[in-house]
């Protein structure tokens, strides 16, 4: 009998498959029903998530790509679905994170007629994605996917975006030959590790800054052994703060926004910086000024996997094409004639005096609450987070202690947190999941309860509640005194909305409340499988760390 040839749809979920690209995220459509009737059969091969939003389904995928180092599928419907997306493509672009997305498009005989949710993908999605193109060939189906896969994984990884007209996906095509894709990895040259060492030898004060994607356990683990035996002082680029254990004798913490004034001045003060992975951003160069381009006064050695962005802003000493993880396990193999001991214990004083507790307005203090929460929680908990006043408590008193802890947005983009979490409780059932969210933050993707609840995903969400977009206010209050607009928001029942969906939930209104109750949501949350939400009340005065509101 003669083999049926399979069609568009069929073919795109065969090769993601065949290139062990076996997760996906979506918000079904019509415009890709084919699709989702390829995966139907599929379905004990690729497992596809249902989310509540496009932008929650974007970030899901974005945040498996971060968490596991593999691409995650996400598919949306054309137009709205396709613009509400782009956030999470957005993130992955900046996070450097592989990622797919596959949008509907409308049928061929259509296009360029303006019709129903009709947009032009490639210039849409052109700024923010590595690629942009839209199949029109059911026979090129193959080629397209597996080119998708290899161009989200290397290098600099990010996102791709891939349009299909709804009848290329009905359309039938020779089934493709398919060799399985391995992600290429640039790896040091001998000369370029020897004028590392040689630059490190020759360093009084030197500082090293980690960050970016392509690290893996064993590699994180190298540089640890390599910093401990050499005492040399490492620093965590913006939202980077788990590839390298917080309580580490030569960790000098983390450069993101409000960043330990101590550490801030031994980057200045650094004769040599080696920056292993980031892409020394805005956030983690302090608007540019903490290292200010194109030449910066400290020596600087820049390594990075993207050739394009070595030389992109700072015009680097030395600049090292490769893998982060592969030079860290390279560099982990050398051996320095020097050690800084006095520069780490002077760092690591810093450091731990930084993230003690400071006061804070109200009944609830968000310092000694993470405290507690590391406590019980445990080192392997994972902390997922949005953007907002909130996370300056996050990133300066929890304690990451693992490789794979943290899912942050180095882009600053709000309500990540919230599908971050389920993604990484799917990826990671075994291990804790805490959600950090303002009451902002929390809202732009609280939808996506449900889909923590319909896939059993125990996460633990705190949301903290000071009834304002506190960051703006922030900033409001700085450079417009008295003068509040736009910044109050009235909040719903956290409890009564968590408790709709099926999730375990309580209110917080005191410090010493904080702990019995985080304690039955964890317990709720792994025992049961259903989420759990604490609403932890602030004082609105009580904004970050480092400023507090004087007037309401």
């Amino acid at each position: 009998m003669t083999e049926t040839m399979p069609t568009g749809a069929e073919i795109l979920v065969e090769t993601l498959i065949a290139h062990g690209v076996e997760q996906g995220f979506c918000v079904p459509g019509e415009s890709y029903l084919a699709v989702l009737d390829a995966l139907y059969d599929a379905r004990d091969r690729f497992r596809l998530v249902t989310c509540r939003h496009e932008a929650g389904a974007a970030n899901m995928a974005e945040a498996w790509g971060k968490f596991t180092g593999a691409p995650a599928a996400c598919f949306v419907t054309r137009g709205p679905g396709a613009t509400h997306a782009a956030i999470g493509v957005h993130t992955a672009f900046q996070d450097s994170t592989p990622m797919i997305l596959f949008v509907g498009q409308v049928a061929s005989d259509q296009r360029d007629r303006e019709a129903f949710q009709e947009v032009d993908y490639r210039q849409m999605f052109a700024p923010l994605a590595k690629w942009v193109a839209e199949v029109d060939r059911a026979d090129r189906v193959g080629e397209y996917v597996a080119r998708a896969v290899a161009t989200a994984t290397a290098g600099r990884p990010g996102p791709v975006v891939l349009a299909l007209p709804e009848d290329m996906l009905t359309q039938t095509a020779a089934r493709p030959a398919q060799r399985p894709h391995a992600p290429i990895q640039a790896r040091p040259a001998a000369a370029d590790l020897d004028a590392v060492v040689a630059a490190l030898n020759q360093a009084r004060r030197p500082l090293a800054i980690l960050g970016g994607f392509g690290w893996t356990a064993e590699a994180v683990a190298a540089y640890a052994g390599f910093a401990e035996r050499h005492s040399l002082p490492t620093a965590a680029a913006f939202r980077f703060q788990d590839l390298i254990d917080n309580d580490h004798p030569a960790y000098a913490g983390d450069l993101g926004l409000g960043a330990n004034p101590d550490l801030v001045a031994r980057l200045a003060a650094a004769d040599l910086v080696l920056a292993i992975g980031p892409r020394l951003g805005e956030v983690t160069t302090g608007g540019y000024t903490r290292l200010v381009p194109p030449v910066a006064e400290q020596a600087l050695i820049h390594v990075h996997a993207g050739a394009e962005e070595l030389g992109r802003v700072y015009q680097a000493d030395l600049r090292v094409h490769a893998n982060p993880g592969a030079f860290a396990a390279a560099l982990a193999a050398c051996s320095l004639d020097r050690q800084w001991p006095d520069e780490a214990r002077a760092a690591v004083c810093a450091r731990d005096a930084w993230r003690q507790p400071v006061a804070a307005p109200g009944a609830v203090n968000p310092a000694e609450i993470w405290a507690a929460m590391a406590e019980r929680a445990g080192p392997d908990a994972i902390v997922t987070n949005g953007a907002g006043n909130f996370a300056a408590w996050v990133h300066r008193f929890h304690r990451y202690r693992r490789f794979r802890s943290q899912l942050a947005p180095t882009s600053g983009a709000m309500g990540y947190g919230v599908p971050a979490a389920v993604a990484a409780k799917l990826a990671a059932p075994q291990r804790p999941v805490i959600c950090a969210a303002g009451d902002g933050d929390f809202l732009m993707s609280a939808s996506e309860l449900a889909t923590a609840a319909q896939y059993r995903a125990g996460v633990v969400f705190l949301v903290f509640d000071n009834a304002m977009y506190g960051t703006i206010r922030m900033h409001q209050e700085k450079h417009y005194p008295g003068r509040v607009s736009a910044t109050g928001i009235d909040n719903p029942d956290f409890v009564m909305l968590a408790r709709a969906h099926g999730a375990h939930a309580e209110r917080v209104d005191s410090t010493a409340a904080f702990a019995p109750a985080f304690d039955t949501a964890l317990a709720v949350a792994e025992r049961e499988q259903r989420p759990a939400l604490l609403h932890i009340l602030l004082d609105p005065r009580c904004i970050g760390p480092t400023f507090t509101l004087k007037k309401l």
